[in-house]
């Protein structure tokens, strides 16, 4: 306290200087009215631009909040789509409400760590079993697939990348349901995966869109893969090996969705115990 009497006692001239200013402004624009309009019209113009930028800096500081929410809605929207139900059909009757029968639920999740330049890529999200995560549910975003959850923390989870030497994902040709296995070439193009055993009598044509089959317990049909970006038939071969463009860019991954098979279970432990039977016979 005593500085600060210090400070203003040896500055008290330029102090006495700025208030009488202030006091022959105040004269001058209470006593005239054209400088009283002048003075108005710039001070709201001045209190406008610092209220837009006050209002820009919180709306910036927001936007993790908003984007969290909306990532929340989105997950939740997408398991109430049809994409996310499988159809009951009866023959003899129909019951209200269970035309559809839903077999998906997504979680939105944060990538926490990301590669895309090993032999073996995986990425960390922020979601675990205390979330309903398990291993083998499916990973994608709003542009395409990304991969499949390896192993479960409480908090955390590890996903086998699309770009992983051990991933296969079964795939279609959307246009015709021509299907066959699509695996990362693994090589330094994190952009390109090959589509095999797509039999020569189907006509592609570059662009041809890539999606996910419905052979598969692990991703929902339809998820966007990529696009043909060149395919070709090798000699004695009848069938194209087919390059695809992905459609996810794996070096710009933020969120994504983890989806949820509801129905896996107990359609892979009917699928083994019809395999069982078959083998014992």
């Amino acid at each position: 306290m005593r500085s600060l009497f210090l400070f203003i006692l040896r500055n008290y001239f330029l102090f006495l200087f700025l208030l009488l200013e202030a006091f022959c402004i105040y004269l001058v624009v209470q006593n005239n009215y054209y400088q009283r309009a002048n003075f108005i019209n710039s001070s709201n113009g001045i209190s406008a631009n610092i209220l837009a930028a006050s209002h820009d800096v919180n709306q910036y500081f927001l936007l993790k909040d908003a984007n969290e929410k909306l990532l929340k809605e989105n997950a939740e929207l997408r398991g109430k789509t049809l994409a996310s139900f499988s159809v009951l059909v009866n023959d003899e009757y129909t019951v209200k409400d269970t035309t559809y029968h839903q077999k998906y639920t997504f979680t939105s999740a944060k990538v926490v760590k990301n590669s895309t330049n090993l032999r073996n890529n995986y990425l960390t999200l922020d979601k675990g079993s205390k979330q309903g995560i398990k291993n083998n549910m499916s990973v994608i975003t709003s542009s395409g697939v990304v991969g499949q959850v390896k192993d479960v923390s409480a908090n955390f989870c590890t996903v086998m990348s699309l770009l992983n030497s051990k991933t296969t994902i079964s795939s279609k040709i959307k246009k015709d349901g021509s299907y066959g296995p699509l695996m990362w070439d693994v090589s330094d193009d994190y952009s390109i995966a090959t589509l095999h055993d797509i039999p020569t009598h189907v006509r592609l044509i570059t662009g041809d869109t890539i999606v996910t089959s419905a052979y598969s317990t692990t991703f929902p049909e339809n998820i966007m893969i990529g696009t043909v970006e060149s395919f070709v038939q090798k000699t004695g071969e009848f069938f194209y090996t087919v390059k695809v463009k992905l459609s996810t860019d794996f070096k710009k991954l933020s969120h994504v969705y983890i989806v949820n098979n509801i129905l896996k279970e107990e359609q892979e432990e009917l699928e083994k115990k019809s395999e069982s039977d078959t083998k014992n016979k």
